[in-house]
């Protein structure tokens, strides 16, 4: 079973202005171990990065779907929320669940990454809330391939809206983590594994009736 991991890679970049500058940076793969992730990385970047960098920590990050839009480079980090009934046992009333879910979405700012996971999961099946979206600092994602073992293809995996079997697709791609499954529900505490990198930015979104 596939997951997502973020691997954080230390390295010495060479800045725009010409200067060298010791940087750690997060990535996001898919992956099925730890161990594989490793490996993955390694051979990622292995033509991307000049010189030498070490992986300086690796850990499985819980994100929904991705949604890859071509015209931005920036990743936001949005949480959603809703409720759901859980069916009660031996003709006990349902009792509402509140579950949280993250996703990632490219865009050009806070306001367009809002527009763009309404438009992405408008045929949800249930009313959501976006309680917060805040910069990732992931600087790039590398999906699953069917040929992970043999050769790295950065195709995107396909797949539907979140709980729409049938959904049309956004005009972004959308990237999951392949046999994982993709409508676990995870707790409102879903503890954020990015967290400690993630910008101060963020900024509070209230739907309105």
């Amino acid at each position: 079973m596939n997951n997502w991991f973020t691997v954080k890679v230390k390295y010495t970049k060479q800045l725009d202005n010409g200067t060298f500058k010791r940087v750690s940076e997060p990535y996001l793969l898919a992956a099925m171990t730890f161990t594989d992730a490793e490996a993955r990385i390694y051979e990622e970047l292995g033509s991307i990065i000049k010189g030498e960098f070490n992986v300086v920590g690796i850990t499985r990050t819980e994100i929904h779907d991705i949604f890859a839009y071509d015209d931005a480079d920036i990743w936001y980090k949005v949480k959603i929320t809703y409720e759901s009934e859980a069916g009660g046992m031996d003709g006990e009333e349902a009792k509402a669940k509140k579950v949280a879910q993250n996703f990632l979405v490219s865009a050009h700012s806070v306001k367009d990454a809002y527009d763009r996971i309404k438009e992405s999961l408008s045929t949800l099946m249930v009313d959501f809330k976006i309680p917060s979206i805040i910069v990732s600092p992931i600087v790039e994602i590398f999906p699953y391939t069917e040929n992970l073992d043999r050769e790295i293809e950065r195709r995107p995996m396909e797949t539907v809206a979140a709980f729409e079997e049938e959904a049309p697709s956004p005009k972004g791609k959308v990237f999951s983590a392949p046999g994982s499954d993709v409508d676990d529900e995870f707790e409102e505490e879903l503890e954020e594994e990015i967290e400690e990198d993630d910008s101060e930015l963020e900024d509070e979104f209230s739907d309105e009736d």
